[in-house]
């Protein structure tokens, strides 16, 4: 998936950073003076949020000061970020949406629809900064501890002394960042939105291993000294980033651990965000902003115990064909997870010929693509260990995007803390979900797409990303990638069982009151995973509310589309075509993604 740290600011961060636009001359078509508004957005969003300009490969130029400054933080941004969102929502829809066609029309209904689930949320909810889906701004997910370093170390380039400059000014502006969230989250502590006692655990631990490191030994000095060094770059870099981590990131993380443990000591132990302030519409919402669907609990959780008894049936049959057959599908994922023949060895060279091996199948997997995609992605892709000062918080596997530009490579990040996490099984629909046909396939083609604008390859909608991505894993079996290897089949079900028991935990969790333990139970007894990465997962869900909900809510929509296409086309239906329509839209929500398809289908019959 997409960085989730990234991730979850989600499409409506495109729009909620946005300033008053100035429009084109009120006589200009509807069509230039709504790409003169998308332009106007994405300059205001950069001016609130310098990251995005970085993460895009586009802080250079008359975009050079970008790099020197991180976002604000804090009670006054976030009032600011409501009054533009419901300013520029206004502002959209005075524009004429009757009189565009095609991708215009199309490009409008992605920007209405995220400004709008946006402002509903700002004007629902009072906690959690804006919008909705994640309510704690400071959690072992959420927080610029946990998201800062990690940018500044990988999309932060230094090539020049300007460029290790910068990164020394968004030191010095980390610190402020801090204190903004610190703001926010006692105003939300104030309001009841407290984490769950298990989730402060892992972020002081978390914040505590950060806060208490000599300066020489943070990640956030001994990256910028490296590369300062390796490009014979003078200036004192490394002598000052100790001092900024001393004087001003180690005491602005220690007034957040002095926040949480302030309320540790009265934290209560229930997961679900249903105990939060209108916390029952508070999940409704946060499903709607991930999802891009509109499904209540009820249907969610249905769904999920229906689809964990079909792929369960499905399993058992294809477990029996290769031996295993003692216990429940749940024990025997469990034996296979607990077998040494399906382990690399946890060590530097065990994690090292893991992530080798990863290589060699995504070599086997791009000559696969051409019979499917009429269009290929040109960007290379990199797989990286998730770096260990975050393993304990981080997902089992996630994705960045390459830059724009081209200067930065995507990334596909595996979490390698314990490799028992990660079984030989598993690995090669995680690299299918991850890599091709999955995320790099699509989010490529997003950014290569020459006739999107800015704001559209800007923006990232999980029911349609995870959803493409997790149907991309039943296409792989199309593809016969699991022709001659049934355990790797066993693993590619086993992961569409995950995404069908998230479903339920996370709905039982936030919607039917389901404790921690009893979601960690249901799913461990159905999928039988290690103990750890489970608590990750489960505990994940505790703190993004809704977006676990979106994998299998946004394949099912993407299975369901290309029935109606080829129901509609019979032997017109052409797939590679099908594929092409759905990707080169770009990300849409799943209720914008069926009227591409229906205009994929018109135009096949014409």
């Amino acid at each position: 998936m997409l960085s989730r740290r990234q991730l979850l600011a989600s499409a409506a961060a495109v729009g909620a950073s946005a300033a008053a636009p100035r429009f084109a001359a009120a006589q200009a078509a509807p069509a230039a003076r709504l790409n003169a508004f998308f332009d106007q957005l994405m300059a205001e969003s950069f001016r609130r949020s310098p990251e995005d300009a970085t993460g895009l490969g586009l802080d250079k130029g008359d975009l050079a000061w970008t790099k020197y400054k991180l976002g604000d933080a804090g009670l006054e941004m976030v009032a600011q970020d409501k009054a533009d969102t419901a300013r520029d929502l206004a502002a959209l829809r005075a524009l004429p949406r009757a009189q565009l066609s095609g991708m215009d029309a199309i490009n409008y209904d992605v920007v209405e629809f995220t400004l709008a689930v946006q402002d509903e949320a700002n004007r629902k909810f009072e906690y959690g900064g804006t919008g909705a889906g994640a309510p704690y701004v400071l959690s072992q997910l959420t927080g610029a501890y946990q998201s800062a370093p990690d940018f500044l170390d990988t999309q932060h380039t230094i090539e020049t002394k300007a460029d290790a400059d910068a990164y020394l000014a968004r030191m010095q502006d980390f610190g402020a960042v801090l204190d903004g969230e610190l703001e926010i989250a006692r105003h939300d502590m104030a309001l009841g939105v407290v984490p769950p006692d298990f989730v402060i655990d892992k972020a002081l631990t978390q914040l505590r291993a950060m806060a208490d490191l000599a300066p020489a030994d943070s990640p956030l000095v001994r990256s910028v000294a490296r590369r300062a060094a390796e490009k014979n770059i003078g200036g004192g870099h490394a002598a000052q980033a100790e001092a900024l981590f001393a004087e001003r990131v180690q005491p602005a993380l220690q007034r957040q651990i002095a926040l949480l443990e302030s309320v540790r000591p009265t934290a209560v132990h229930e997961a679900g965000v249903w105990r939060l302030p209108k916390g029952g519409e508070y999940y409704e919402t946060s499903v709607r902003q991930y999802s891009t669907a509109n499904w209540s609990a009820d249907q969610i959780h249905n769904t999920g115990l229906e689809l964990v008894a079909s792929l369960g049936a499905e399993t058992d049959r294809l477990m029996k064909r290769v031996g295993y057959s003692k216990g429940t599908v749940g024990e025997r994922f469990a034996a296979m997870y607990q077998d040494p023949k399906f382990h690399y060895p946890n060590t530097d060279a065990g994690k090292e010929q893991l992530i080798a091996d990863l290589n060699k199948t995504m070599d086997r997997l791009y000559p696969m693509l051409e019979p499917y995609f009429g269009q290929l992605p040109k960007a290379p892709l990199t797989i990286r260990r998730v770096p260990p000062a975050i393993e304990a918080g981080a997902p089992g596997g996630y994705y960045d995007p390459a830059s724009l530009d081209g200067s930065r490579p995507a990334s596909y990040w595996i979490n390698l803390e314990d490799t028992a996490d990660q079984p030989k099984f598993a690995l090669t629909t995680l690299t299918v979900h991850e890599g091709v046909p999955g995320h790099h396939l699509q989010l490529t083609l997003q950014q290569e797409a020459g006739d999107l604008p800015l704001i559209r390859k800007a923006t990232w909608f999980s029911g349609y990303g995870e959803g493409w991505a997790l149907y991309a894993e039943e296409l792989a079996v199309e593809m016969g990638l699991y022709k001659d290897d049934p355990i790797g089949h066993i693993g590619m079900l086993h992961d569409a069982m995950f995404r069908a028991v998230r479903l339920v935990v996370d709905s039982g969790m936030h919607a039917r009151r389901w404790s921690r333990e009893q979601a960690l139970k249901y799913y461990m007894d159905t999928i039988g995973d290690n103990e750890g990465g489970a608590i990750r997962e489960i505990e994940r869900y505790v703190v993004w509310p809704g977006q676990a909900t979106s994998y299998m809510i946004g394949k099912l929509e993407w299975m369901r589309l290309r029935d109606k296409a080829r129901k509609a086309l019979g032997s017109r239906f052409d797939l590679r075509q099908f594929h092409d329509a759905g990707l080169l839209a770009g990300p849409v929500p799943l209720t914008v993604l069926e009227r591409v398809v229906d205009n994929y289908i018109a135009s096949a019959r014409a």
